[in-house]
């Protein structure tokens, strides 16, 4: 009788949650941007989450909650229910690089993948009237001017970034704390701030025109959306990269019905030439189909956290 029982519930259940899958989404879905509006970030999510809405057949509402290096936002993606109406768009810092802070979730465990969208070329940048042009530039005005050279920590990679870079070139820099990539850029073009490591979505409007100057791609390779950019190997200083990049994550549990129609309004909407264009123009390279996809995007996550958990522990990376 008891097995009867149980075996009637988990028919239930599961009925349930297929006219869930069936009748999903059924209002609006949130997208949580862990920063503020302005950045790379926030950018690339707008542009998704436009396009998205139309396979959905609802608004995709896009909702900023900054702090603690995107620590925040994370947290409250790993209370929201997991019914798909709360995602997050995830990338270095929110999804590998916050162990740095005192976090309450897994990064591991707390969350379904959605899919990898791009692949972003990270960038070294100085404000306007810095006087340095590249790294090497860089590396000797720091030797003469010990911890005089400013550094934007606006997110755990770049704070990730600034000490390798003291590390492996003997200088030291003074680290200036910013919420985002947007406020530290507008503080960039007051001349408040030297150094700054961002994506290239946010650099490459203020690089055309003129404001800040690039002075490397802390890529192991050259991207193609920034050719004729140097990489950090190539100016001076080997094995100092940056990772970036951006996908989509829901809450642990959320049904695979529903996961599944999430990426495939993500994989539509990252097909459309107008978005393949505005993301080129942003700096971000669009992820392979094959990363596009959940397990894509598991298995993309799984070396990330392999790889950059070692640095940060054996560096004792701590948030200030």
């Amino acid at each position: 009788m008891t097995r009867l029982i149980v075996a009637i519930a988990l028919a239930l259940s599961a009925g349930i949650a297929g006219v869930q899958a069936q009748t999903y989404p059924s209002r609006p879905v949130t997208i949580i941007v862990p920063f503020p509006p302005g950045g790379s970030t926030d950018t690339a999510a707008r542009i998704i989450g436009d396009r998205m809405r139309q396979p959905l057949g609802q608004t995709v509402v896009i909702e900023n909650v900054g702090g603690a290096g995107g620590s925040i936002a994370v947290a409250r993606l790993a209370r929201a229910a997991p019914d798909g109406y709360t995602i997050d768009i995830g990338q270095w810092d929110t999804h590998v690089g916050a162990i740095i802070y005192p976090i309450n979730f897994d990064l591991q465990k707390d969350f379904e993948p959605i899919g990898l969208m791009s692949v972003n070329p990270q960038l070294m940048i100085a404000r306007k009237g810095f006087p340095a042009d590249d790294l090497k530039g860089l590396v000797a005005f720091m030797k003469a001017n010990p911890g005089k050279a400013t550094f934007v920590d606006q997110n755990a990679a770049a704070k990730v970034t600034g000490i390798l870079m003291q590390q492996s070139t003997g200088t030291t820099v003074q680290f200036i704390p910013y919420r985002g990539a947007g406020p530290a850029m507008q503080a960039m073009l007051g001349g408040q701030v030297d150094l700054m490591v961002v994506q290239a979505a946010v650099t490459l409007p203020q690089a055309r025109a003129g404001t800040v100057k690039i002075l490397a791609n802390l890529s192991p390779s050259r991207s193609r959306v920034v050719p004729d950019v140097p990489t950090s190997e190539e100016s001076g200083i080997p094995g100092l990269y940056a990772s970036g990049w951006f996908g989509l994550f829901a809450p642990r549990g959320t049904p695979k019905d529903i996961i599944a129609r999430l990426n495939a309004a993500m994989v539509q909407a990252l097909a459309e030439p107008a978005v393949r264009t505005r993301f080129s123009d942003l700096g971000l390279d669009i992820a392979s189909r094959e990363q596009q996809t959940p397990e894509g995007l598991a298995a993309f996550h799984k070396a990330e956290i392999e790889k950059w958990w070692p640095v940060i522990k054996a560096a004792g990376i701590k948030a200030e």
